[in-house]
């Protein structure tokens, strides 16, 4: 079984963290992050580190432990370093770029799909085919990348359509004569 709960988070230097109650609020570089922690867990901080505690021995405290234990170094992280997904487009004729506030995509539909970039979040096209999406909340950008994805999933035949950087594609065999 995991203790993933044991370790201390470090704070890192230019990282503001304050506890009010149950409502842990994290400033830093990138922006500011809060996470209001379940009742079962009780957090405190000393020597530049947070340590998060079950505050009983019931199942659920125990499970929601190292639970509280990662989203607290999530918000930390986030706050200081920020979170980076990294997607490919792969197929002739997929494009993407940014203009203004959206991202226009061009799939192989009769239209452009238009992806609303939402505040907290920053998308950039190194080029065509390469989106990049930053932000402090690493929810956040993990569900832009995934919504971005879902509008082209990567199909096995011929690897066309959207996929994470560092994804992998099971190619299959097409239809012999």
């Amino acid at each position: 079984m995991s203790r993933i709960g044991e370790n201390p988070v470090s704070i890192p230097n230019g990282v503001n963290v304050q506890l009010v109650g149950q409502l842990l609020t994290a400033k830093g570089k990138l922006g500011e992050l809060s996470l209001t922690l379940m009742d079962e867990i009780e957090c405190e901080i000393k020597n530049d580190k947070v340590v998060v505690k079950p505050r009983s021995q019931t199942q659920r405290a125990r499970q929601m432990w190292g639970t509280a234990r990662s989203l607290v170094d999530s918000l930390i992280s986030g706050v200081s370093e920020g979170f980076t997904r990294n997607l490919e487009i792969n197929g002739v004729g997929y494009r993407a770029q940014v203009q203004g506030k959206n991202l226009v995509l061009q799939l192989g539909y009769s239209h452009e799909v238009l992806f609303p970039i939402e505040p907290g979040i920053t998308i950039e096209c190194p080029d065509q085919t390469h989106i990049v999406i930053k932000g402090a909340d690493k929810q956040r950008v993990g569900q832009a990348a995934a919504n971005i994805r879902g509008f082209r999933k990567p199909e096995p035949y011929k690897g066309k359509g959207i996929k994470y950087a560092e994804e992998q594609i099971l190619r299959k065999e097409g239809k012999k004569k």
